[in-house]
């Protein structure tokens, strides 16, 4: 509340919409309520027309909005008065906002009838209006998903192109923001829609979003998928191949090189709606120490919960005769694999993690151990004590649903645009392990420049005090920086730089500041 007086006591209220802004603004709002009347079953003939030209409404408003929003301003990053504004400041409409939201994710998961989906016959409402054009894609009738899927990358899309429009003069933000939009609508849109088409009475080949790798799609390894893949022959049995070695092969080479930014900030469908349409709620993460602690266990326990929990579907049905590899075998290799892993890292990198990583790797280990030792022992007739089916079904309610949907989209406007990322993802748990302990990658500072205008720590969306680091000079190293840039972006003096590098001298622990001025560094450094 003292905040509020202050601010009103300085005279800098929000500015209002210009004539254009509110035009633009109208506009999209217009092809919403287009669809929001197709929910009341108000028959939009032929539909075709009426889909697209929603959609071309909404994606107008939005790049009318963002040309007329940032097009005249100077060079630099735009953050205007983004504390004045009820939306981006939790106040009255960012609570409205996050309300409508979480109730469209509750809806499209729970209720997905009250949009018009037909188990029997045809379509209604929302859904019969995508049925044109989904029919024009894939052959198929729409279903919630499509309906879900095109209006999330309406969302990149249009939203990209107004983060396009406000960090235009960085080139970096440029690539990225490119990237996320081409990966959402060719590779996570339109490509699985197409390959709908390819399936007839003698081929059925499974949807396969190329980008949504495992932990993320934590049913890719589910028996019906896995029976999907090897029925649709060569083809399915390559992408059942991709499958595993996307985040066994694949993944840690990309990591290694470029940190976990080339997936969360350039790839990652979950990262591209947070860069663009969350973009003006990233100041919102919270940045204290006890959300950090939080963070950390939080994503490691989700980890967990994928591991044992895609392990134990996998075990259930490979007891069977019908798969060449066995479900002992199987469990075998999972054990290896986890064994291998914890203890190079307690081995070679036990000193650059924390003492609560370290352990959780125990714990985690000793928990796979006791499994295996239950298993051999045949005390337990299920391996994991509840039934493979209650696990997926526990884990896709509370996470695949309910975290990652209704609140990490939902509580955009009221925790920031990375909560899913930060405290759920298990992909960003992996993806972060890795960042930490081999990659490349690294935040340089130069803290003999630092002014601490506190910029960065403002706008990290991840909730990393930034400002910290500069201050000391030191090199940025963290599990769950996502590498999207805007910290060096809005820095005014220059101080950070994201770079690739050797690992060697990633995390430098000697707080002094120096600038950039190497060769003392090296002369104190050999003077200790």
């Amino acid at each position: 509340m003292s905040v509020d007086i202050n601010m009103s006591v300085t005279g800098n209220s929000p500015e209002a919409l210009n004539v254009q802004q509110k035009l633009s603004s109208a506009l999209g709002l217009l092809g919403i309520f287009i669809m929001t009347l197709s929910g009341f079953n108000i028959h939009f003939q032929p539909k075709i027309v009426w889909v697209s030209l929603s959609l071309i409404m909404v994606l107008a408003g939005i790049f009318w909005y963002s040309k007329v929003s940032y097009a005249h301003k100077t060079e630099g990053i735009k953050n205007d008065r983004i504390y004045f504004k009820s939306l981006t400041n939790r106040g009255f409409w960012a609570y409205i906002l996050g309300l409508a939201l979480t109730g469209f994710y509750i809806v499209l998961y729970f209720y997905p009838n009250w949009i018009g989906l037909s188990s029997e016959g045809e379509n209604t409402g929302v859904v019969a209006l995508f049925d044109p054009l989904s029919k024009a894609i894939s052959g198929n009738a729409a279903s919630q998903w499509f309906v879900y899927g095109t209006l999330y990358t309406l969302a990149i899309v249009g939203f990209g192109v107004k983060f396009l429009w406000k960090y235009r003069h960085n080139r970096y933000q440029r690539l990225r923001t490119f990237s996320v939009m081409f990966f959402q609508l060719g590779f996570a849109f339109l490509i699985p829609e197409l390959m709908s088409r390819l399936n007839g009475d003698n081929f059925s080949l499974p949807y396969y979003n190329f980008i949504n790798i495992w932990p993320l799609n934590h049913y890719n390894f589910e028996q019906y998928r896995v029976d999907q893949f090897v029925n649709a022959g060569t083809v399915g049995i390559g992408l059942l191949i991709f499958g595993v070695l996307s985040i066994l092969v694949i993944t840690p080479i990309l990591t290694y090189k470029y940190g976990k930014r080339w997936y969360c900030s350039w790839v990652c469908g979950c990262g591209g709606l947070a860069e663009t349409a969350g973009d003006p709620f990233r100041h919102l993460s919270d940045k204290s120490q006890s959300s950090w602690k939080l963070e950390r266990w939080l994503v490691h326990t989700v980890l967990v919960f994928v591991v044992i929990m895609t392990t134990a579907v996998v075990y259930s049905y490979l007891n069977t005769d019908k798969y060449w590899l066995s479900g002992t075998a199987f469990l075998i290799s999972v054990a290896s694999l986890l064994t291998i892993v914890f203890t190079w890292t307690m081995v070679y990198k036990r000193q650059e993690l924390q003492n609560d990583a370290k352990y959780a790797a125990i714990g985690f280990f000793v928990v796979i151990l006791s499994l295996l030792g239950l298993h051999f022992s045949g005390l337990i007739d299920k391996i994991f004590l509840f039934e493979a089916e209650t696990l997926r079904a526990t884990y896709g309610f509370a996470i695949g649903a309910i975290f990652s949907g209704v609140v990490g989209v939902g509580f955009y406007p009221i925790f920031g645009n990375r909560v899913w990322c930060r405290f759920g993802c298990p992909m960003a748990a992996i993806l972060g392990f890795q960042q930490r302990l081999f990659s490349k990658f690294r935040i340089t500072t130069n803290g003999g420049q630092c002014i601490s205008c506190g910029n960065c720590t403002t706008y990290c969306e991840m909730g990393i005090d930034v400002r910290a680091y500069a201050q000391k000079g030191e090199n940025i190293v963290r599990s769950s920086c996502v590498g999207c840039g805007i910290c060096a972006s809005v820095c005014p003096r220059g101080v950070l730089k994201l770079e690739n590098d050797t690992p060697a001298g990633r995390i430098n622990s000697n707080e002094i500041l120096l600038g950039n001025d190497v060769d003392l560094m090296d002369l104190v450094n050999q003077n200790k």
